[in-house]
């Protein structure tokens, strides 16, 4: 079961409070804290879409940009050790090593 939810390019992570019996949702990937309950799953679909749109409204009326999609690109730093590994495997799959890392980062995320 997938403990997520999608509106508008944004993602929330949903979690269960059986303490309360309410559902709790905090929006991903932004700095700004914009949570959401509700104690049904369709009430907290509503609540998740009423916290995006307040968020891009909000945001507009302070003149802010709100915070979006990422833009794909990705720096890290890795060991020397695993760098040179992953290299080796995306040569020897016939990739990139964007490419390789690419699909390795995709499979881990899902």
């Amino acid at each position: 079961m997938t403990n997520t939810m999608t509106y508008k390019g944004y993602s929330a992570r949903i979690e269960y409070d059986d303490e309360d019996g309410i559902f709790t949702g905090r929006l991903a990937g932004i700095s700004d804290g914009i949570g959401f309950h509700a104690d049904t799953v369709e009430a907290l679909r509503e609540a998740f879409h009423e916290a995006v749109e307040d968020y891009v409204e909000t945001c507009a009326k302070v003149g802010k940009e709100p915070q979006k999609a990422f833009s794909g690109q990705v720096m890290f730093r890795v060991d020397p050790e695993v760098h040179r590994k992953a290299a080796l495997a995306a040569e020897l799959s016939g990739k990139s090593l964007n490419q390789w890392a690419e699909e390795v980062l995709g499979r881990a995320a899902e």
